[in-house]
């Protein structure tokens, strides 16, 4: 897929749907040398816009998905449109059922302690024979980083998930993916409390009205101070429109 990357304020992303982003994955994991992916929201791109070091590790990774409503409707104001939205927790779903029938091993990575692994119970559960490499909470001090990265090694999955947050997860599988040699890694933010059902996703309506970010501050008011970049985004991307 030599599609040209869609440049939205100076952070490129790849107009793929999700599956052209599974046939990636597949393809990644062939290859099986280190593959970073990013699936990239508003609020990350207009961090990036003053954190030059995000900035460049979004645009070296090897695949960045458009996740949210924000950035599709930003390609499109831009003139260069994507063709959906490639969510973390979408796309984890859509890799579960095809790593269970190709024996893809997942590792799970992050959120609070109990978390990876009531998530990877679900999944064995709902996709009997899936392989689960490893888990790990994402509070680790010096000596549990360390015993992290060595079991990463020697259980050699084919897909590590990162839940630690944006960008923080970004830094970590950047700092860490040529030691670790793991053919994919994505960032999936709060993926697992999802898959864990400790934190439940958007209603179906909100998601079908890509109102996902409303029902979360309804959820969370404290989260109020992140959801302004996402006015601050608009306006910049409708700025840059203008000068198009």
């Amino acid at each position: 897929m030599g599609m040209k990357k869609v440049s939205v304020l100076g952070t490129l992303v790849d107009p793929v749907d999700m599956q052209g982003t599974l046939e990636k994955v597949e393809e990644y994991i062939k290859e099986g040398t280190p593959h970073h992916i990013i699936t990239l929201n508003a609020e990350i791109i207009y961090r990036a816009q003053h954190e030059p070091a995000l900035k460049d590790i979004i645009n070296s990774a090897h695949l960045v998905t458009p996740d949210g409503a924000g950035v599709v409707w930003a390609a499109g104001k831009l003139g260069t449109p994507v063709p959906e939205r490639v969510t973390g927790i979408d796309l984890v779903q859509a890799i579960l059922p095809t790593a269970a029938i190709k024996g893809w091993r997942i590792f799970l990575y992050g959120a609070a302690p109990g978390v990876a692994e009531e998530a990877a119970r679900k999944m064995v559960e709902e996709y009997p024979g899936i392989q689960i490499a490893g888990t790990s909470h994402g509070y680790l001090d010096a000596q549990g980083q360390k015993g992290l990265l060595s079991s990463i090694q020697k259980t050699k999955p084919d897909i590590l998930l990162v839940a630690l947050g944006a960008p923080k997860q970004e830094y970590w599988i950047r700092e860490h993916m040529d030691q670790l040699k793991v053919p994919v890694l994505i960032g999936i933010g709060g993926t697992l409390d999802v898959l864990a059902g400790k934190a439940k996703r958007a209603p179906e309506a909100f998601q079908r009205l890509k109102l996902e970010w409303l029902y979360r501050l309804l959820k969370e008011p404290r989260r109020a101070g992140r959801m302004l970049a996402l006015p601050k985004f608009a306006l910049l991307v409708l700025k840059e429109s203008l000068k198009k």
